[in-house]
């Protein structure tokens, strides 16, 4: 496929402003790092759940104590895996969140039966959604709690960031060598994506983030080269696991939050399923 330059200027402009965005809430504070992927997941879900209603019929009418239910559970469980540390007037977000959860849980069943809506493949595809999108999500809080207090600076951000940076170069990088020479699709399931393009973005990926931020933080690089090579493997699957999703959707974003880049699930797709297996391989080693 050739390069479109148009649509690589408009991807490149709203990448550079959001991420600055995204760097604002890695790096601050533990509140903007919450705050940020609480976001993130909010958007996830809202689309999952309109993904979902594409697919299947019968999910697209849903109870509104579900619909509504289900972006609350969302939030309310990423305070629930959130760090003990954060608090509200002495009371830590997570015991504010396990009181709250029940609560919704039980007025989310009483609204299926007020409004005879339950049905257990709608049950089931909420329950996936939130493992999908904010139990996944949540394993950031313990990446960022792997590097805390190390040495003389507070390197918390440095894991999620090198998940990220991986995440999005090897995007941009396969997108930019499968424009040029790509030729062999990758799968059916997004023709757009080249073997040439997948192979090179990873390696690229790979090579850069373990060089650069090898000499920067305070972690050795052969496990800078293992993290960041498994999150570009595990993030192509993520993004060929949405594709999947929106062609049996029949839409090509998944929202439009993001100019060039389709809405949340389009943008975070990859981190979806980078994170476990990143978080997966440092329980391993460690």
């Amino acid at each position: 496929m050739a390069l479109n330059v148009a649509v690589f200027k408009t991807r490149t402009i709203s990448a550079i402003v959001f991420g600055i965005i995204m760097m604002a809430g890695l790096m601050l504070n533990e509140w903007s790092f919450f705050i940020l992927f609480t976001i993130i997941q909010f958007g996830c879900l809202n689309e999952y759940i309109k993904l979902m209603g594409l697919i299947y019929p019968e999910y697209h009418t849903l109870a509104p104590t579900h619909r509504w239910g289900l972006l609350l559970v969302g939030i309310v469980m990423m305070m629930v895996l959130s760090p003990n540390t954060l608090s509200i007037n002495g009371y830590s977000i997570k015991y504010i969140g396990s009181q709250i959860l029940p609560v919704l849980l039980v007025t989310m069943v009483a609204g299926e039966l007020y409004f005879k809506k339950y049905n257990l493949q709608n049950v089931a595809i909420s329950f996936f959604g939130l493992i999908y999108i904010p139990m996944c999500l949540s394993l950031m809080f313990q990446l960022r709690a792997f590097m805390v207090n190390t040495f003389f600076i507070n390197w918390a951000f440095s894991i999620p960031l090198l998940l990220i940076a991986t995440i999005w170069i090897n995007d941009t990088m396969a997108y930019i060598v499968g424009s040029f020479i790509g030729k062999r699709p990758l799968s059916s399931i997004s023709p757009n994506k080249t073997w040439e393009g997948t192979i090179a973005g990873i390696i690229i990926s790979v090579a850069l983030v373990t060089k650069v931020l090898g000499t920067w933080i305070p972690i050795q690089e052969k496990y800078i080269f293992l993290m960041s090579l498994v999150a570009a493997i595990a993030g192509t699957f993520g993004d060929l696991f949405e594709s999947k999703i929106k062609r049996m959707a029949g839409v090509k974003d998944s929202g439009s939050m993001m100019p060039g880049h389709g809405g949340f699930l389009d943008r975070f797709d990859s981190i979806l399923f980078a994170v476990p297996f990143v978080w997966l391989v440092l329980q391993i080693l460690f």
